[in-house]
């Protein structure tokens, strides 16, 4: 029993401890589980509410490009997104619930729309389509990777309303649920089937 308490083996034993410990906390980020992102982004209506939420800023005119007569714009009002596919989430290892709906915009552009979010913060969280079945309980936390996904990205928060570009290439046929996915684990905290 003295022998373990020798320094040759504690500092060793110690090292090891600290090691495992640091890669724990890296890989696990057990604080994430008392922190919370709360994102609220507008439901878009065209591409151009899609390009970034900092207001563009335009030159101020020179006096000689100053008109005081108003003029009509010429531009249409927007048409309202059309709603292509939509679904409620469920939990699997975390609890998680909200709205997800897929838009297709006036231009053609298409957005997965997040309303309502409400999950863990976790570490390494993206959202996926997917072309697997959404499988209440613990049997379908890790099914979302067995076939083909499209990753739209990392969850910007784990609360609130959020939107996401669907690139171009994406064949939505081909995707019929929604899993907010953490890479890290292999396993999603919740998913909704789109219908």
């Amino acid at each position: 029993m003295n022998r373990l308490r020798q320094p040759q083996v504690m500092i060793p034993v110690g090292i090891v401890v600290v090691i495992a410990l640091g890669l724990g906390l890296y890989l696990f980020q057990p604080w994430r589980l008392f922190t919370n992102v709360e994102v609220i982004e507008a439901a878009p209506i065209s591409a151009a509410d899609l390009v970034s939420d900092q207001p563009a800023s335009s030159p101020t005119p020179s006096p000689a490009e100053t008109t005081t007569e108003a003029i009509p714009s010429a531009e249409p009002t927007p048409a309202e997104p059309i709603v292509l596919s939509s679904g409620q989430f469920i939990s699997h290892e975390h609890s998680t619930t909200g709205e997800v709906r897929i838009l297709q915009l006036a231009d053609g552009t298409r957005v997965l729309r997040i309303e309502g979010l409400k999950t863990s913060d976790g570490p390494d969280l993206k959202v996926w389509l997917s072309d697997q079945p959404v499988i209440d309980g613990a049997d379908g936390w890790g099914v979302f990777d067995d076939g083909a996904y499209a990753s739209l990205g990392a969850l910007k928060g784990n609360l609130g309303d959020q939107n996401y570009v669907i690139p171009a290439d994406v064949d939505l046929d081909v995707f019929s649920s929604v899993s907010i996915w953490c890479e890290r684990f292999a396993v999603s905290f919740g998913a909704a089937t789109l219908s």
